[in-house]
């Protein structure tokens, strides 16, 4: 019997749920889109805290300054202050609301908080409280009331209003009046929801028993305590007069551009009074008019034409209402009303507020944010309208972000070496006519990466320096240029790993670190390295640092810096060296072939023979160029049978170098007697016996003679191939080409019947010279040049 009762309020308590869900769902909503209201008092010092507002976003304190918080003010001035780092909104200076809003309530500033790293924005409203800082005043000191005698009890009489700059209770309250007989005020309000006193006649007036009344007329406002302000009442009784005047065409309409200068009439007023004479007379005035009314508009009391007093600003106040009033001779009045509507002209410049702005910008990277900007123009409609844009030929873009919020972003990467610096002009124009134009220039500075490694005048370098020169010999300079700035475009010179794992680079060359200039560290010697190279190394101080490498050649020439070297005959042999003459030598027999070396190179090693002292000066020469040593004249039996030559050897260097050679020469009978024509003479047997042991005692020393020779060259061709073993580098040089043909000879004859291969390895490290004779070959004039694997170069002399 009760299930049906409790299943029906179990129905209606599930659907109040549901509808508490849904309200509550609602109201979270609203209150998220909801703008946040703050208030704060009138005349708070500057610097005064008015709310923390990172709490209020949901926001730490840091995230704030991470995020380049900022407070931007919808009437482009800064009042308020934003603390990144405690997240506080603190107040920037002292606020008046009266000289902010006037007489509007609530006195309500927008402003709007910014944010990146993502791009946010916040809209907020300061409400500025209003304390009673102002009392009631009015405009004169003294009002001047005329009545006539016949008016009668409860008649109203309107007086002018007291201003009170204060708003809500601040404001002006009530009216009071002086105690009296006659009269006691109302307060009133008019159309604007003004207050103003009216004045109530309590009984009839008899200008008779008293022709005027003074009252003290008291404005009070609602504060707390409450201020005030009076004026003097004057009533004067007049006589009667039973007709007001009345307005032909009240409310008058008329459109007003902003642009219109001062004193520039508006329209005229008409007041009709059905009265006669003095009473039928009227007069214009404006009707409890504000300040700003009265600043602004003026009315001829005779003529009724209303003027402007000052400018009109459409941005400030759109329309005006204004009372009038017609007051006739006997002091009726009647009221009408204007309205003025401010029509609006382009006459204000579109307005660029800038709330964040990158100064400088690293190359190659896109999408980085310049600049975020407000634009806004003070004029409304399509004068009101604003286009922003910026050059087409920068590598720039305009963002739109949030209402009349922009970002100037980069379109693409930037090139510092292109471009160091960009000036962009933002251009913003509105609608109107004529187009009102406001730009504003940005200087952007584009910062350097190191993008760009250094870079060599040359992909090759070739220096020349001369042996033995001294240590630490300048011998040129590499150069290279990094195309940033700044400690990327720092460089750092050095020496790289040499290819050649045997080239003791470190110990040849120094580098200076700073400008690039080479150093040969100790003297170089021609004959053991001709030429070498190496690459260097140029890194600037980036991050990370870049570098490259560029190939130096370095070419050592030659200095005349070696003696010549005599390969035969042998001047360093146990014994010395004896050339056989046999008497019955022709004059031009060939003794002897002095063969010699230079191991210096051109001109320096291009060899010259003189000789220096003989036994018999006269019995010998020797030729200049070939070494060859001659006989100059017969031999007679007075001639000694033993010589001693000494031979000079002299290259043609400068200054020349030279070597001497001594030879040993005995002369012997018979020697070459098989070479010798015989005389046409009969021989007896005697003599061919005696011809016969001749023949086999010179057989005999020409045998010991070759063998000792033979053992001789063997033991130091031995020598020089172990030696050339255990040499790296060093060989002998010659001069470049051929030698010359009046140094080349050829064969002889005499004692050297025979021709021989001369294979000559000289170590460049070595004082002396040494040899090795191979093989005899066939007889053959000249001198061949033979590949050796311990030397470089090989001469063939024969």
């Amino acid at each position: 019997m009760h299930f049906p009762i409790m299943e029906k309020l179990r129905k209606i308590h599930l659907n109040r749920q549901v509808m508490l869900f849904i309200f509550m769902m609602a109201l979270v909503l609203v209150c998220s889109e909801a703008t946040t209201r703050y208030s704060i008092l009138e005349e708070t010092e500057s610097g005064s805290f008015v709310a923390h507002l990172a709490k209020d976003l949901g926001l730490g304190a840091g995230e704030l300054a991470a995020r380049s918080a900022r407070v931007v003010s919808d009437d482009y001035k800064q009042r308020l202050l934003l603390d990144p780092e405690t997240g506080d909104l603190i107040l920037r200076e002292k606020l008046d609301r009266e000289e902010l809003c006037g007489s509007l309530d609530p006195c309500v500033l927008p402003f709007q908080v910014s944010l990146e790293k993502p791009v946010q924005y916040f809209q907020g409203e300061l409400l500025i409280q209003d304390i009673n800082d102002h009392a009631p005043e009015f405009p004169d000191r003294e009002l001047l009331l005329k009545i006539p005698e016949n008016s009668q009890p409860g008649t109203r009489f309107s007086l002018k209003l007291a201003q009170d700059l204060d708003v809500g209770n601040n404001g002006l309250q009530e009216y009071r009046v002086s105690t009296n007989p006659h009269f006691h005020v109302l307060t009133r309000n008019n159309s604007e929801g003004k207050k103003y006193p009216e004045l109530v006649q309590d009984r009839a007036l008899d200008r008779e028993e008293q022709a005027e009344l003074s009252l003290t007329l008291i404005a009070l406002d609602g504060g707390s305590p409450p201020r005030s302000g009076t004026a003097l009442v004057r009533i004067l009784i007049i006589d009667i007069n039973d007709n007001a005047p009345e307005f032909v065409n009240s409310p008058y309409e008329v459109q007003v551009l902003e642009s219109c200068p001062p004193d520039s009439p508006i329209l005229t007023v008409l007041a009709r009074d059905a009265d006669a004479g003095n009473f039928g007379s009227v007069s214009y005035g404006l009707f409890q008019a504000s300040d700003e009314i009265q600043q602004t508009f003026s009315i001829n009391e005779t003529t009724g034409d209303m003027r402007l007093k000052k400018k009109l600003d459409f941005e400030k106040i759109k329309s005006y209402h204004v009372e009038i009033e017609a007051t006739d001779g006997g002091g009726l009045s009647g009221r009408g009303s204007v309205m003025i509507e401010v029509l609006d002209v382009n006459d204000n410049a579109p307005e660029l507020t800038i709330s964040s702005l990158t100064s400088s910008v690293p190359e190659n990277a896109p999408e980085t944010i310049i600049s975020i900007f407000r634009v806004g123009d003070r004029d409304s409609g399509e004068n009101g309208k604003a286009v922003c844009s910026i050059s087409e030929n920068l590598p720039f873009i305009l963002k739109s972000t949030f209402k009349n919020f922009y970002t100037l972003v980069t379109e693409s990467p930037l090139d510092r070496e292109s471009r160091a610096e960009y000036n962009i002009t933002i251009s913003v124009s509105d609608l109107g006519t004529p187009r009102l134009t406001t730009q504003h220039t940005i200087t952007v500075q584009v910062s350097d990466i190191n993008d760009n490694a250094p870079a060599f005048t040359q992909t090759s370098y070739t220096m020349f320096v001369r042996e033995n020169n001294s240590p630490a010999l300048h011998i040129g300079t590499i150069s290279a240029t990094d195309a940033d700035s700044g400690s990327n475009a720092h460089i750092t010179y050095s020496l790289l790993p040499p290819q050649n794992p045997q080239l003791a680079l470190v110990s040849l060359i120094s580098i200076n670190a700073d400008n690039g200039q080479l150093f040969a560290l100790r003297a170089l010697d021609y004959e053991a390295l001709q030429a070498f190279e190496f690459y260097v190394g140029a890194t600037d101080q980036g991050s990370p640092a870049l570098s490259s490498q560029a190939l130096v050649h370095v070419m050592v020439l030659d200095d005349n810096d070696n003696a010549p070297f005599v390969l035969y005959p042998l001047q360093n042999a146990s014994a010395p060296c004896t050339e056989l003459l046999p008497r019955a030598a022709e004059p031009g027999y060939l003794i002897t072939k002095v063969v010699a070396v230079d191991c210096d190179s051109g001109q320096n090693a291009w060899l010259s023979f003189q000789l220096l002292k003989a036994t018999e000066p006269g019995l010998f020469s020797v030729w200049a160029h070939n070494g060859e040593v001659r006989t100059t004249r017969l031999l007679s039996e007075r001639d000694v049978p033993k010589h001693r030559l000494l031979l000079l050897v002299k290259d043609n260097g400068d200054p020349a170098r030279s070597a001497t050679v001594t030879l040993h020469v005995l002369l012997v009978d018979g020697f070459s007697q098989p070479y010798l024509p015989l005389p046409e003479v009969a021989r007896n047997a005697v003599q061919e016996d005696d011809d016969a042991l001749t023949l086999y005692l010179v057989i005999a020393l020409a045998s010991v003679s070759s063998l000792f020779l033979l053992s001789v060259l063997l033991f130091v061709g031995v020598r020089l191939c172990r030696r050339g073993r255990e040499v790296s580098l060093g060989g002998c040089s010659i001069p470049d080409g051929h030698f010359p043909g009046h140094l080349v000879d050829v064969s002889g004859a005499g004692t050297l019947s025979q021709s021989y291969q001369y294979e000559v390895c000289l170590r460049g490290d070595s004082g002396t010279g040494e040899f090795k004779f191979l093989k005899p070959m066939v007889p053959n004039a000249g001198i061949e040049i033979m590949e050796s694997p311990h030397c470089r170069e090989s001469f063939v002399f024969n």
